[in-house]
């Protein structure tokens, strides 16, 4: 049949509506989604098992291209779930962005003439600075495949990734095939290798390979790790941690119950906005660098920091707008839930010489009480909520709070929305909304907004 792509899924694929008459006549709805397609073009599919509600199929053939349709620049973007959107032309892309974005506030009841064209990057390749690969039953190692968890597809390249990461990645794919070692088997809970994580600083070149195994590099692979350490040490001296991370949980995540250090430290240097920080596996910083600091940059200025000024970072993590903005304030208090994240903040502020600032292992709701009644209620509030956002019974403490200024750092449009409607009856105005293309070629958009208290 031929469809017409009507509108994109949350995971940016193609969809279409179509009308199907069953053996008695009656006619039903069925949603079709189907990757690599987009907005206003007609496609030829098959259907199989019409009765369902929502089917998910494969463009067989293009009949009507959209005018911003380009081909991908990647081997693997047929199958590869890493990104969904090489077939877009770039302008476009940003575009759909914008778009994505006034539709959430306007459907909150705000004006969508506040957001302004998302800011794109010059280069949209090779951004990442960290990078999560699966290793297959077999050993070999890629990412998973779209629309499917349980397949990894093999890689020889990654256009997203940096260049240096994705040569380092290779070389332990081609480790793993000398050592005729196996990967991990979800369904039987059997297997050594599930993931390699590659992350690297693009300020100081530090580079940290953490790989993730069922056991630990003793007993028979004790020779394995040696090679490995010998191979990457010769080819990459710029990685100064190779972690090898024993996960025996159930669950499919990158995880440690116990960490060898392989060569190296357990951590590598970063820097943004001239402060440097410490990264752990497991530490969340940004993934691109480079539109990272024009977060930075547009937070600052929407916020006017002042000397006189208390301020509140809410969701801090380890201190990414923490130590820019607490060298601009007299005092900072930052709240986050995850206690190593706080930990890692007080060590950067440390690191960096930074004395007036104050960090509370908290959730959001019981944090913020904690900090008003002794920090007193602040002219500035930061919030950088992960995407499910911080929730109305968070937005309504801030609202109570009444900083004067409020800039919310969103990475999803549609709970940013919903989250500063709340703010609205303790008389918060929304001034402008500006979104940001961390990650090209996903569907993924963040903003960066500022509210202010009317007079």
């Amino acid at each position: 049949m031929i469809v017409e792509i009507n509108k994109l899924d949350e995971k940016g694929s193609g969809q279409a509506v179509v009308c199907r008459e069953n053996e008695l006549g009656n006619r039903k709805k069925l949603t079709l989604t189907i990757p690599q397609t987009l907005p206003g073009e007609k496609v030829r599919v098959t259907v199989d098992q019409p009765d369902r509600k929502r089917r998910r199929a494969m463009a067989e053939e293009i009949i009507d291209a959209h005018p911003e349709r380009i081909g991908p620049d990647c081997p693997h973007f047929e199958k590869c779930g890493g990104c969904v959107w090489q077939h877009w032309d770039y302008a476009g892309q940003l575009k759909q962005k914008t778009k994505h974005v006034k539709h959430a506030v306007e459907s909150q009841g705000f004006d969508p003439n506040l957001v302004q064209d998302t800011i794109g990057m010059d280069n949209p390749w090779h951004y990442r600075n960290k990078m999560e690969f699966t290793f297959a039953i077999d050993g070999s190692l890629g990412l998973h495949e779209q629309g499917n968890f349980r397949k990894i597809i093999s890689l020889e390249t990654c256009l997203i990734a940096g260049k240096e990461m994705v040569e380092a990645a290779m070389e332990v794919a081609e480790w793993v095939k000398d050592h005729q070692l196996k990967g991990y088997n979800k369904d039987l809970h059997e297997g050594l290798l599930r993931h390699l994580m590659v992350r690297q600083s693009f300020v100081t070149g530090e580079m940290m390979l953490a790989l993730f195994a069922t056991e630990g590099p003793e007993a028979h692979l004790e020779k394995a790790a040696q090679d490995l350490v010998q191979r990457i040490g010769n080819k990459f001296p710029q990685v100064k941690s190779l972690l090898w991370l024993e996960n025996t949980d159930w669950a499919d995540r990158t995880q440690s119950e116990k960490t060898h250090i392989l060569a190296g430290r357990d951590f590598i240097y970063d820097e943004m906005d001239g402060y440097r920080f410490r990264l752990w596996f497991d530490t969340f910083f940004q993934t691109n660098p480079t539109q990272a600091q024009k977060l930075v940059d547009l937070a600052i200025e929407m916020g006017q920091p002042k000397k006189t000024e208390k301020m509140i970072d809410l969701f801090c993590g380890v201190g990414t707008f923490s130590l820019p903005f607490a060298s601009r304030v007299g005092k900072l208090a930052g709240i986050e839930i995850v206690e190593t994240s706080i930990e890692s903040a007080k060590r950067n502020a440390k690191d960096n010489g930074i004395e007036n600032t104050f960090f509370l292992a908290k959730d959001a709701r019981k944090g913020i009480d904690e900090v008003l009644e002794s920090f007193g209620n602040p002219e500035i509030l930061l919030l950088d909520p992960p995407r499910s956002g911080a929730g109305g019974k968070v937005m309504r403490k801030i609202g109570r709070a009444k900083p004067a200024r409020i800039v919310y750092v969103s990475c999803n449009p549609d709970t940013f929305a919903t989250d500063i409607k709340e703010l609205v009856e303790f008389g918060y105005t929304l001034e402008i909304v500006q979104p940001v293309d961390l990650f090209p070629h996903t569907m993924h958009v963040e903003a960066v907004a500022r509210l202010s208290l009317k007079q």
